[in-house]
């Protein structure tokens, strides 16, 4: 066992020292007069492409002001896509520009994952961090909470190579532990089991889907702050972590990175409803629109902040990690034209977790003022995965040689207008169909060609048969955004457009099987690696800190926090 973690400990040695070489190397060219861009990303759970009012402007919904604002002064791409149809696999490939075939993340992890983003991926805020950033996080991280898995601690211990440099937020969704006063979710969930120290009972219980053996735990660097959490004043934390950070960069003197995660529109959903609504027969209507204008008051803050700050030297970037949860009904979001006919016309759901454009086409939004031109709009066909080496160009910082990335950088398009995005663009399977993280879903261009079908479960409960193509169903985005009929495999447009997304298939398949930086993730549990605050008590139960947005020392521990995450 020492002679592993000794060699484990050199690995990791070597390979921040190289990490460490090539930004310094690079940086040495690009440090000057010129000042290095803050950058602010704003990353929501689970919404969808219509829930953003400028995407719909004809619906006049005006749930997203300050979204609408940050749209009109700044950029909208409207052919965004998140890399995966669900949470760990859509995170990992924003933060390593990568799909989950090459970092290894191709479904979620548990509350009891041992393991997390394999540690010899190398993540976007390690390369800012070691090119002089100060990097922030706050939010849902869900890419493994123990040991050198967290946040802050990634990669190997004792070896200066983490990451971010602050974190506040939940290890994973929100909905994978308890709280004492739930929010609104299908089916409803129970508060905390309070009967006695059950803790890793983990099993989701009879109500469906709820987990109410283990609080919800809010962490601050590696340690349990709050367990379980608050979900009704959760935002508030967030604003007020964000909003601190932002105004103290000054204080520190360097530019920075803040990753924010937010727990909007996961469910369960706990905003501020209006004076005349009860926590027991709310609207239901009203509860997933108050989400999304407590989560756009939460963007406007941050942008607010960030103009009084640094406006002109400060990216934000707003986008989405998957499309709605269509199987929580009233309190899933809107896919807009995007509703995946072909498939709920047999059966099923067409958005979160399976590869139809409800899945993964995602609001987004850039803002810069003065770089990104304002009120524009853009179609390239875009991925979450082009962050990465878009802000690290942006930095000035040059990724390590010697592993393959499948983002592209879109600096053109966000500053001067180009509308050149990916010519080929893969969709993994994420749930509804298929292996986990397979490539079965080619977009190229206008067109996008279904090896694979398979929906997840609709509203009501239906779900869709899996069905395998080996002459791939091939839709026709420009005139046909709704997938519902697809080309006829006689045509001479089909035949074209079929051998050349096969040959690009064939071509991206083979290119991961011969890259020798693929790593795979461990998925393996154990119950005790489920974050608890104190074993002792029910659900892992200890008390806040009652402090503000101001980072406590690392490692600091209340009375109860007796093991880390």
């Amino acid at each position: 066992m020492a002679e592993a973690f000794t060699l484990f400990l050199l690995t990791g040695m070597l390979l921040c020292g190289l990490l460490l070489h090539t930004v310094s190397q690079h940086r040495a060219g690009v440090d000057g007069p010129s000042k290095r861009p803050n950058f602010i990303i704003i990353l929501a759970d689970d919404i969808g492409w219509g829930d953003l009012d400028a995407n719909l402007p004809e619906e006049k919904a005006n749930n997203t002001p300050h979204l609408n604002l940050l749209a009109e002064q700044g950029l909208k791409l409207t052919d965004f896509h998140s890399p995966a149809s669900t949470c760990s696999p859509s995170r990992a490939a924003i933060l390593t520009g990568r799909y989950g075939l090459r970092n290894g993340v191709t479904h979620n992890f548990a509350v009891d994952s041992v393991a997390g983003l394999p540690l010899s991926e190398v993540t976007l805020p390690q390369l800012l961090q070691k090119a002089g950033y100060y990097t922030a996080m706050i939010g849902k991280w869900h890419l493994g909470h123990n040991g050198p898995y967290g946040p802050t601690n990634r990669a190997f211990p004792f070896v200066s190579c983490t990451g971010f440099d602050y974190y506040l937020g939940i290890p994973y969704s929100n909905d994978m532990g308890c709280t004492d006063i739930p929010g609104y979710n299908l089916p409803h969930c129970p508060p905390c089991d309070t009967s006695g120290p059950q803790v890793f009972r983990l099993k989701r219980s009879v109500h469906g889907g709820c987990y109410s053996k283990v609080g919800l735990p809010l962490i601050e660097y590696s340690s349990i702050v709050e367990q379980p959490l608050d979900l009704w004043t959760l935002t508030e934390q967030y604003k007020s972590a964000a909003t601190g950070i932002i105004q103290n960069a000054r204080k520190r003197g360097q530019p920075y990175l803040l990753y924010i995660a937010l727990a909007h529109m996961h469910v369960p959903l706990a905003p501020p409803l209006p004076p005349d609504a009860t926590a027991h027969h709310p609207n239901e209507g009203r509860v997933y629109s108050a989400s999304l204008q407590e989560m756009d008051s939460l963007v406007g803050a941050v942008k607010s902040t960030s103009d009084d700050t640094d406006k002109n030297n400060t990216l934000i970037w707003f986008t989405g990690d998957n499309g709605p949860w269509e199987q929580k009904c009233q309190y899933a979001g809107s896919v807009g034209p995007f509703m995946g006919k072909w498939q709920t016309s047999r059966g099923g759901g067409s958005a979160k977790r399976t590869t139809w454009e409800g899945g993964h086409r995602v609001p987004t939004v850039a803002y810069w003022p003065g770089k990104v031109p304002a009120n524009t709009t853009s179609s390239a066909l875009l991925s979450g995965m082009d962050i990465f080496p878009t802000l690290l160009s942006l930095a000035g910082v040059t990724p390590p040689a010697g592993r393959r990335y499948d983002g592209i950088d879109a600096t053109n398009v966000l500053l001067h207008g180009e509308q050149n995005g990916h010519e080929v663009l893969f969709h993994p399977n994420s749930g509804a169909a298929g292996r986990f993280g397979d490539l079965q879903t080619v977009r190229t261009g206008k067109h996008k060609a279904f090896y694979i079908t398979g929906a997840a479960t609709a509203c009501g409960g239906a779900t869709g048969r899996q069905q395998l193509h080996d002459a791939p169903l091939i839709f026709d985005l420009e005139c046909d955004e709704a997938e519902e009929t697809p080309l006829d495999a006689r045509t001479p447009e089909y035949q074209t457009v079929a051998k050349r997304i096969a040959r690009r298939r064939e071509e991206i398949l083979w290119d991961i099987t011969t890259d020798t930086s693929v790593s795979t993730a461990d998925y393996s549990t154990d119950e005790l690696a489920a974050p608890c605050c104190d074993p002792r008590l029910a659900v892992c139960r200890c008390h806040p800190l009652g402090r503000g947005w101001e980072p406590a020392p690392r490692n600091t521990h209340t009375k109860r926090q007796k093991r880390s995450t």
